[in-house]
């Protein structure tokens, strides 16, 4: 995907140790400057540093997305450092509470909210100005959860199901104004975060990491698990002009585990 994002500027949000890394290294790959933003700062320091290593610009912005405004600084160090953007992607996550909607507390409900769905919105509140101006493009990261209802997901499916039901909406709103919007859902993701919670499981069930893939892997069509710089690929693929006409997609990258 070399060139893909030649001279574009890419604001990600949530660029943590797994996929907003992953993300950041595919999207400077491709030619494009980045904006990092995440609230440890200590991590998007030597993020920056890595795609500064491949030749690229960086700016890191310490930036707790349900703080508007810690977002208007994000906005506003971003256009002075370079004085455009063309692509945001809303990466932030948290881990979902893992219990039945009967037992999960309504503040941690609210709390999945605020930063999954009005964390996104109001970066793309802020950043529309500069995305109408450039003709740019959002891309959601969404799960695959809105395809399934499995016990224990209720307030994460929540959460991604408004995210998806708001991305549309933005691509109805803004694309009069040229802004694309699309979501990518991606299944397990094989990278250092499932691995240690493979790890978790076989140690809590007596088993191997092995073992534990095979078996969720067997679910899908490809028999395996899809990799961070696979669901990376989709969604530079929708950050960039070769998805010039699609909006208001979402993309699947499960290999085959669900079928939207």
């Amino acid at each position: 995907m070399s060139g893909l994002l030649e001279g574009k500027v890419v604001v990600i949000s949530g660029v943590g140790p797994a996929l907003g890394t992953t993300l950041a290294r595919r999207c400077a790959e491709a030619g494009a400057d980045l904006v990092l933003a995440a609230r440890t700062v200590e991590r998007i320091d030597e993020v920056a540093a890595q795609v500064t290593a491949v030749g690229r610009r960086a700016l890191a912005v310490g930036t707790d997305i349900t703080d508007e405004a810690q977002v208007d600084n994000l906005v506003a160090e971003a256009m002075s450092m370079y004085g455009t953007v063309d692509v945001l992607i809303n990466n932030a996550f948290r881990v979902p509470s893992m219990k039945p909607l009967a037992d999960t507390t309504f503040q941690h409900i609210r709390e999945a909210i605020e930063l999954t769905v009005l964390g996104a919105l109001r970066l793309t509140q802020a950043f529309t100005p500069a995305l109408a101006e450039s003709g740019g493009s959002v891309v959601n990261v969404n799960s695959m959860v809105i395809r399934h209802s499995q016990p224990k997901y209720g307030a994460y499916k929540m959460a991604k199901s408004a995210l998806l039901a708001m991305s549309q909406s933005l691509a109805t709103e803004l694309g009069p104004r040229g802004i694309r919007v699309n979501s990518v859902a991606p299944g397990y993701i094989w990278g250092e975060t499932l691995k240690s919670y493979f790890a978790h499981q076989a140690g809590k069930y007596g088993t191997t990491v092995e073992q534990i893939y095979e078996m969720t892997a067997a679910q899908s069509d490809l028999k395996r698990l899809p990799t961070e710089d696979e669901v990376a690929s989709a969604i530079v693929f929708l950050a960039s002009d070769l998805s010039s006409g699609i909006t208001g997609a979402t993309l699947d990258v499960n290999c085959g585990e669900y079928k939207s």
